[in-house]
């Protein structure tokens, strides 16, 4: 009898596929310290991008043929991802002919190789995991990988080690990224992990920790060890609270309520409580970490950093004004020229004009609209949970978008992209089951 064509007999290893390449750009973008670029390059390219830019190429080419394993057809994150390259496109070209001074035009260039490489990898990863196995496999990676910054984290947090200064790999260097890992607020540290600032590293953290969760109830579910989500969860967790940022928090806050309004009643019950102890452990094993956390939120009014994010507003409708469609050119606004703005939606609109923020805008909801329909139109329970933490770090990086400038940061905007091209990947499995 012919066997299935996706079926493998027990034992034989899975060949490398689509899922395969994914996992490789993931531990490049989330192992690989965020500091260290190639070294035989002007323009700074971490291997991640790399990655991402290869996985560009693949695609096109899988596109011009059948036989290779890529999903074809529509698809509602594919367009809207689409859209959002066209509006990158359509600045860049608009930006460059009326033309820019040279370090403007400089870092244009480099920032749309950026932006169309990081797209590249949420189209690829929308047609590349065609299982649900596979998509599960590149879940459990994030998660896994995520724990790993947030130890990373925390070894810095607690003692004022930095271990991700110690990872030198040949043919890489290390970049100043403007950020000394481990500068204070209140009388703690403030972790990176291996990203580049600290807000970065909370909000990446707090997108992970809905997996956790996903993966501490489904091993228990199976009866199989659970021990191991349970500590991955723990250090997201733990990791987030440990940025001592507002995003980070938001973002925990985002994911926690999305989790538990789509979980069963006894899981929501189960979530709060375990919740609400995990955030009662910490401040007692870590003394003064509730009051500075309540801190950062109970004078926001009066707040110096809030403030001085506020302060340019006024600026930057102004550069808004001069070229309000198409903006100025994506990355053109330089924080050493101009100002620095920490809100991407502000950012975008100087740069990419109300067309781009719009096409922005419409990426994240057509990602969280896709997961929603997910679980409307599938009967598997597991794939509708992985619909839930899709939904819940898409709702997170798109709020975060309006508290710092988020396309500015290389491994946080590479995981929202990869977690919304995984939203459309999901969405193709619950139509046609494996």
């Amino acid at each position: 009898m012919a066997k299935l064509p996706l079926q493998r007999e027990p034992g034989l290893r899975q060949r490398a596929d689509g899922a395969t390449l994914v996992c490789a750009y993931l531990l490049a973008l989330l192992i690989i310290p965020a500091r260290l670029v190639l070294s035989f390059v002007p323009m700074t390219l971490p291997p991640a991008l790399v990655i991402a830019l290869m996985l560009g190429v693949l695609w096109l080419a899988t596109q011009m043929v059948d036989s290779l394993g890529m999903a074809k057809g529509h698809n509602l994150v594919r367009w809207a991802v689409a859209l959002y390259l066209a509006s990158h496109l359509a600045t860049y070209a608009v930006a460059t002919r009326r033309g820019l001074p040279i370090d403007e035009l400089t870092t244009a260039d480099s920032s749309i190789i950026r932006i169309v490489a990081t797209i590249s990898v949420a189209v690829f990863i929308c047609d590349a995991i065609r299982t649900k196995a596979r998509l599960d496999r590149v879940m459990k990676l994030i998660l896994v990988c995520v724990a790993i910054i947030a130890f990373v984290g925390l070894v810095q947090f607690g003692a004022g080690v930095d271990l991700a200064s110690y990872v030198s790999i040949p043919g890489l260097r290390a970049q100043e990224n403007g950020y000394a890992a481990m500068e204070s607020r209140s009388i703690f540290r403030r972790p990176t992990g291996t990203t580049n600032h600290p807000i970065e590293y909370g909000l990446v953290c707090a997108m992970a920790v809905p997996l956790g969760a996903h993966y501490v109830f489904k091993a228990k579910d199976e009866g199989t060890p659970h021990v191991r989500w349970l500590v991955c969860l723990a250090l997201c967790g733990l990791g987030a609270m440990t940025a001592l940022s507002r995003t980070a928090i938001l973002g925990m806050t985002v994911a926690g309520l999305v989790m538990i309004i789509t979980l069963p009643r006894k899981r929501k019950i189960t979530t709060l409580v375990v919740g609400g102890g995990f955030f009662l452990g910490a401040s007692l094993v870590v003394p003064g970490l509730f009051g500075t956390l309540r801190g950062m939120f109970s004078n926001i009014s009066d707040d110096p950093s809030i403030k001085a994010r506020t302060a340019d507003y006024a600026q930057a409708y102004e550069q808004i004004d001069l070229n309000p469609w198409l903006g100025r050119g994506f990355g053109t606004f330089l924080p050493s020229k101009y100002t620095i703005l920490d809100n991407q939606f502000l950012l975008s609109m100087i740069e990419n004009g109300y067309l781009g923020l719009a096409a922005l805008i419409t990426m994240f909801l057509a990602a969280a609209v896709a997961a929603i329909r997910i679980r409307m139109i599938s009967d598997d329970e597991h794939l509708k949970s992985l619909a839930s933490c899709l939904l819940a770090a898409v709702l997170a990086g798109g709020i975060a978008a309006g508290t710092f400038d988020l396309l500015g940061f290389g491994v946080a905007t590479g995981l929202i992209f990869a977690m919304i091209g995984l939203t459309g990947a999901a969405l193709r499995l619950a139509r046609t089951p494996d």
